[in-house]
């Protein structure tokens, strides 16, 4: 008894931690939930129609070789994606998504794409041609963009919020990888104001981009 009430001060701090424990656990895997649940539902704060800043003035090159700036772009609705042409992993889904969006909205001549590449030293004008021929993509309403990388990561980090970086040689894995990137899409208004986040991949993500530009480009809020 006596060794038990010498002991009780210990007992009582090893409860308390272990408590804290699972609170703290319950707690880090709810957040984790929440972090895995982005972009799925309508409740998801990164999907719909709401204003999530505007868009920075820019000057990049196109793969037509000429500047395009904000200013090009003021009175449009478009779709901006970040990809590069060697990636094997969303691009290519990414791509193919916009190709079939292209289509459908085909006879809307306020849209526009404008895909940039996290990759320029490889994705030259000439590169970026060759790879919007395999999505068929319209030169007058589908763009392709590169320039300085420092300028696109900015442009991605700063502007749109979305993750772009080179990934270290020690750290590229075995599917060929050489950049790192968002796989949303990024929906922006006539007044170049951004107004919803878009994952490539999920098929709900997709029916709600498409139901948002239908509202945008109806000239709807």
């Amino acid at each position: 008894m006596e060794q038990i009430l010498r002991n009780r001060p210990i007992l009582v701090l090893s409860f308390a931690v272990v408590v804290l424990s699972v609170f703290f656990g319950i707690a880090l895997w709810k957040w984790q939930a929440k972090l895995q649940l982005q972009g799925g539902s309508e409740e998801k704060p990164l999907e719909g129609l709401k204003e999530f800043g505007s868009v920075p003035q820019f000057s990049l090159i196109e793969r037509s070789g000429r500047q395009v700036t904000l200013w090009d772009l003021k009175g449009k609705v478009w779709i901006v994606n970040f990809i590069y042409t060697n990636c094997p992993d969303t691009c290519p889904i990414q791509s193919a998504q916009l190709r079939q969006i292209q289509k459908d909205f085909m006879e809307e001549k306020d849209l526009r794409v404008v895909s940039i590449t996290v990759d320029p030293k490889r994705d030259t004008p000439e590169v970026l041609s060759e790879y919007a021929k395999r999505f068929s993509a319209d030169p007058g309403r589908w763009l392709f963009l590169t320039g300085e990388k420092e300028d696109i990561y900015k442009f991605a980090q700063e502007g749109f919020h979305l993750g772009a970086a080179e990934l270290p040689h020690e750290k590229r894995p075995e599917s060929g990888a050489t950049h790192t990137h968002s796989p949303r899409f990024v929906l922006i208004d006539r007044e170049a104001h951004i107004r919803g986040y878009y994952v490539s991949t999920e098929g709900e993500a997709m029916k709600r981009l498409r139901r948002d530009l239908e509202i945008l480009l109806r000239g709807e809020k």
